[in-house]
């Protein structure tokens, strides 16, 4: 961190706690919009590389049951990711067809909150708390892909002789 002194605009009557405050939670928005697209494109890459493994057994009744649990734990992944962001989109105009996912509409709290004038109004306030709540809930199913169900499932990759999923 740096001692960097905020030098206030005289021409707006706003305080050293408004310019404090500001900066807290911009800066919480946007520490939280990071670990959403990390979170989300370290699942996808796993999905994909998931996707890849399974495409590769053979049609054996052996692996039967590890591309049943496979398919399984890929379609949870794709559900979140669904939640989480729209990857339908290729256009300006495509929002009328393929809805904003939860990214987007966090993204746009924050830059609807962003301004030159440092204050954060009480309806912003109230959003970002609401949307917090709820990507706590969708963080909690990531985590739980990534750090228990993505790791169990590699156990039975390699126990079966297949290899496993990279870490990234």
């Amino acid at each position: 961190t740096t001692n960097a002194t905020i030098l206030a605009n005289p021409l707006y009557a706003t305080t050293a706690e408004a310019y404090s405050a500001y900066n807290s939670t911009m800066s919480s928005m946007e520490a939280a919009v990071t670990s959403m697209h990390n979170m989300i494109n370290s699942l996808h890459a796993k999905q994909q590389q998931l996707s890849q493994v399974l495409g590769t057994l053979p049609a054996d009744a052996k692996y039967a049951a590890i591309k049943t649990q496979g398919q399984a734990l890929i379609k949870r992944m794709k559900d979140w990711d669904e939640e989480m962001i729209q990857r339908k989109s290729k256009a300006y105009d495509d929002v009328e067809n393929f809805p904003n996912k939860f990214t987007a509409n966090y993204m746009f709290l924050t830059n609807q909150t962003e301004s030159d004038i440092p204050s954060v109004n009480q309806p912003s306030i109230d959003l970002m708390k609401e949307l917090n709540t709820q990507w706590a809930a969708l963080k909690n199913r990531g985590s739980q892909l990534l750090d228990k169900d993505i790791p169990a499932f590699n156990q039975q990759l390699w126990q079966a002789g297949i290899g496993a999923i990279w870490k990234n």
